[in-house]
């Protein structure tokens, strides 16, 4: 029987999951994950997306930055992005990629939005992958289906932006959600260190501060210092944030 056809609303937010099949490996170097999050930019926008291209304009205009004598990663990713008229299809609120899936935050802004979006990922980082590893795969890459579940209040929010920034610590800590962290310091230095997330640039440090759009969930979350203290508190098991996070545990945890 043929599946429901979902239907995002424009303005919605959306918790997003998209899942290797199998669980096998999305990401086998720091190449692959610098790749991922360049899809991510790019395939927000309206129109179609050729990569060759882009990387084509950013390289040329990162030669002319480098030809002033001034460069910054961050920065010239951010100038880069300014730079250009884009149309968007969604906002990215927030991502963290994990070894074999991928967390999204989106708000879509256009009809069939988060779908197109999607579908830009999907297309295009297999092909990337399997050029790369001189693969052959039959059947789907990712999931046949990604995961979405819609975020409708600020404490749902709250919760999100928590769950999302917390799961690298499974790389280190496997079953920390159910055993506990061994060493929390050590964790919470850990994720202000995992580079393939959102999350440092909610803490104020440029890593890749074009991908997203922070200013709403900032206000949410109370800034900076409160973005720190919902991860910091889970972590720590505070029993207010944990109660909260236990009432939304059936939305948020990956089946």
């Amino acid at each position: 029987m043929p599946r429901k056809k979902r239907h995002f609303i424009n303005n919605g937010i959306y918790h997003i999951v998209l899942r290797r099949i199998e669980n096998e490996l999305l990401f086998n170097d720091i190449n692959d994950y610098y790749r991922a999050i360049f899809y991510i930019y790019e395939c927000k926008q309206a129109k179609p997306v050729i990569i060759r291209e882009r990387r084509r304009a950013r390289d040329q205009f990162k030669k002319m930055i480098k030809s002033s004598g001034k460069i910054n990663l961050p920065e010239l990713h951010e100038n880069f992005a300014t730079r250009e008229n884009r149309d968007f299809l969604v906002e990215v609120l927030l991502f963290c990629l994990m070894p074999n899936h991928i967390h999204l935050l989106i708000r879509q802004l256009k009809d069939a939005g988060i779908t197109k979006f999607i579908q830009k990922i999907a297309g295009g980082y297999p092909a990337y992958f399997k050029n790369k590893y001189k693969i052959k795969l039959k059947g789907h890459f990712f999931q046949d289906r990604f995961s979405a579940i819609p975020i409708e209040t600020e404490e749902q929010l709250r919760i999100v932006f928590t769950y999302i920034h917390t799961n690298p610590i499974a790389i280190i800590e496997p079953e920390w959600k159910e055993k506990g962290i061994k060493n929390i310091e050590e964790a919470i230095k850990f994720l202000e260190n995992y580079k393939w997330s959102s999350y440092q640039d909610y803490l104020g440090k440029k890593n890749f501060p074009s991908v997203t759009e922070r200013d709403f969930m900032l206000k949410i979350m109370g800034g900076e210092k409160g973005c720190r203290e919902w991860v910091e508190g889970w972590l720590k098991y505070k029993k207010e944030i944990r109660k909260e996070m236990e009432k939304f545990k059936d939305l948020f945890l990956e089946k």
